[in-house]
């Protein structure tokens, strides 16, 4: 039966008419735009190849396997095969049939692996490489949540949000020395970016890091890593730009906002004004017949502080907060450093399930076994519940801020995922290379801005932790975008002191080295000194905002006012053999320098611009000369000198940008 029944429908559709159309030569893809109008043509032709021909490779004995089959792109005939029940030679006639010559050791495109899918009738999802072992990982934790019944009230995760000046650190310090769970007095050691207050016998956690920037990224990576927001805003200073900012981030994220007006035992305070700019911002407080509840608080007295936890608490319940302690545990990486004695150290945060030590875990592109694990106050634990921080030791390498640690079946699945990520972010690094070979230093960038191109400020980035890191990067980018004629280029990004492969990277890639929480070791500085990198070292973040932007601007043309320096009467004019003309003159004010720039003024009329080409006093060379002496200078290339004309020196001062 399939012989003449597959003669005649072969023929006008997979024979070679079909082969050689418009859509690429044999087996070759075609251009990009061309694909559809291929995709389509290959479907006609298995309706046209029609049962009779499809027994061929249909072994009636060999069904494909039920349900979805995960299939990474870029996937060869080979491995394909034995997903869907076949041999390599059967999917190479399936293909051939349908007017592509493939081999079985070839890249398949994604249309080729759809189209052999839907002849077999398979269900596939194509995946990037590497994401087959993360589906894997993530089948594991199941959706175990949903069910009620396991879930387990946990603490309220807050974030402390608002403009830098407005006392969220002091706020901080202050529940938490006050606040600290019972008998732990003296106990808060390390600052893990993240700890545990206890308020009514119930535990608030709170996040710290810094000024929260990396929230943005959490947020963006999807996880729940906030419950509630506590909005600081001085009572003297008002609403700031960065207070909408963090506003506008509580919004997308739908986190609840709870507002702490601060510095209310200032003598400039003036709460409701405060309250009246929330209004502006669509944040009604309570009081106002809205529902936001706004505290009054001065940290260093601790005035409204309780009132505070406790309206954090309430707004906490109205969550309906829960977890599931059994689950297979999933935290959330707030930062991380790599510790000369420890490590790569990671601050997490469990969302749900019980971490423990032994565990195989990944976190980006870092596997490992949880060697150790210490809670906020420093103290060794074993375990670590739905919303605790702990530091965790033991993975192979520093994941991002705003990764997620999860607990694998085996070291085997933990490993594989490890890899195919490091594998998939070094793949991604590359084909987006943040260092352009034609980057210039801070001090070149002017000169091509004047000549019109556009210039790339080239920076090497240091930064004590992760979070920091991730935080100075967010916010230069975002700077950038600000800047049309100017673009800012991360050659290589860092956790940890400035070495001096930092510097030679910097020097080969013209590039200006930023340190953030870190310095420089000797061998780094001496080299930096001699290969002329610049330097800049930072402890705030607005600081390093501060000097980009102002480099940034500094690079976009400079307008320069004129400032006069000094001014000299011509009293005589001499002829000296091969110098030409020389002005004897007598410095009426201000000083004459060498090399400095003239205007030649006769009558008050401009009549000639130039500079200074030699300055005597008496025979010998001089630097330059005071007002009250007399000294000869010659000018560069102007020879018609007159007895009573002025020479006026000036230079030109760089007028700041707004």
């Amino acid at each position: 039966g399939g012989g003449p029944g597959g003669g005649p429908g072969g023929g006008p559709g997979g024979g070679p008419g079909g082969r050689g159309g418009p859509g690429g030569g044999r087996g070759r893809p075609g251009p990009q735009g061309q694909r559809p109008r291929r995709k389509k043509r290959r479907q006609r032709n298995f309706e046209d190849l029609g049962p009779a021909s499809s027994t061929s490779f249909t072994p009636a004995d060999a069904p494909v396997p039920e349900g979805e089959i995960v299939v990474p792109r870029g996937i060869t005939i080979q491995e394909y095969a034995p997903m869907l029940n076949r041999t390599t030679a059967d999917l190479v006639r399936l293909l051939f049939d349908a007017g592509e010559m493939v081999t079985g050791t070839q890249s398949l495109a994604d249309e080729m692996v759809e189209l052999i899918a839907e002849a077999l009738g398979a269900e596939i999802l194509i995946v990037e490489p590497g994401q087959e072992a993360e589906l894997e990982l993530q089948a594991m934790f199941g959706e175990d949540d949903d069910d009620d019944s396991l879930l387990v009230a946990r603490p309220p995760i807050v974030t402390v949000m608002g403009h830098v000046d407005h006392g969220k650190t002091t706020l901080l310090d202050h529940i938490r020395s006050a606040n600290v769970v019972a008998g732990e007095a003296g106990g808060i050691t390390q600052h893990i970016g993240a700890y545990q207050v206890e308020k009514s016998d119930r535990l608030i956690t709170f996040i710290d890091t810094p000024g929260h920037e990396a929230f943005t990224q959490m947020r963006a990576r999807g996880a729940a890593a906030t419950d509630v927001a506590i909005l600081v805003v001085a009572a003297d200073d008002g609403v700031m730009p960065q207070t909408i900012e963090a506003i506008s981030h509580a919004r997308a994220a739908e986190v609840p906002i709870v507002v702490a007006i601060t510095k209310c035992d200032r003598e400039d305070a003036n709460p409701d004004r405060v309250r009246q700019q929330l209004v502006e911002q669509e944040l009604v407080p309570e009081e106002w017949g809205g529902d936001i509840i706004v505290s009054e608080v001065a940290a260093p007295t601790g005035q409204g502080v309780d009132e505070l936890l406790e309206s954090i608490l309430l707004v906490a319940d109205l969550e309906e907060l829960g977890a599931n302690p059994e689950a297979p545990a999933r935290a959330f990486v707030l930062e991380s450093n790599l510790d000369p004695g420890r490590g790569p150290v990671v601050t997490a945060l469990v969302e749900r399930g019980t971490l423990r030590v032994g565990e195989s875990i990944v976190a980006g592109g870092g596997w490992g076994r949880v060697r150790a694990m210490f809670d906020d106050h420093g103290r060794s634990i074993t375990e670590a519940g739905p919303s605790m921080p702990v530091e965790v030791l033991g993975l192979d390498d520093v994941p991002l801020a705003g990764d997620e640690l999860r607990v694998a079946p085996d070291d085997k699945i933990a490993r594989t995922v490890a890899e195919a990520r490091s594998w998939r972010r070094r793949k991604a690094s590359l084909a987006h290379p943040m260092a352009l070979a034609g980057g210039a230093r801070l001090e070149d960038i002017f000169a091509m801005v004047q000549r019109g191109e556009v210039a790339t400020l080239n920076l090497v980035l240091k930064a004590d932790v992760h979070g920091s890191l991730e935080a100075v990067t967010d916010a230069l980018r975002k700077l950038d975008q600000d800047h049309e004629e100017v673009r800012l280029s991360f050659v290589m990004r860092g956790v940890g002191g400035i070495t001096e492969s930092d510097v030679n990277l910097a020097a080969v890639s013209n590039a200006t080295v930023i340190g953030f929480n870190v310095r420089p070791d000797r061998k780094a500085r001496e080299l930096a000194e001699t290969e002329k990198v610049e330097l800049r070292l930072y402890e705030v973040i607005y600081k390093v905002l501060e000097d980009v932007n102002a480099a940034l601007l500094g690079m976009l043309q400079p307008e320069f006012e004129e400032a006069v320096t000094g001014e000299a009467e011509v009293r005589e004019v001499f002829g000296v053999p091969r110098v030409g003309k020389v002005a004897g003159c007598y410095v009426l004010s201000g000083t004459i320098t060498r090399g400095s720039r003239v205007r030649f003024l006769r009558d008050g009329v401009v009549i000639w611009n130039g500079a200074i080409q030699s300055l005597k006093r008496f025979k010998e060379d001089a630097r330059e000369v005071q007002s009250g002496f007399e000294c000869g200078i010659g000018l560069s290339d102007f020879q018609d000198l007159k007895q009573g004309d002025v020479i006026e020196t000036y230079e030109l001062r760089e007028v700041p940008r707004g």
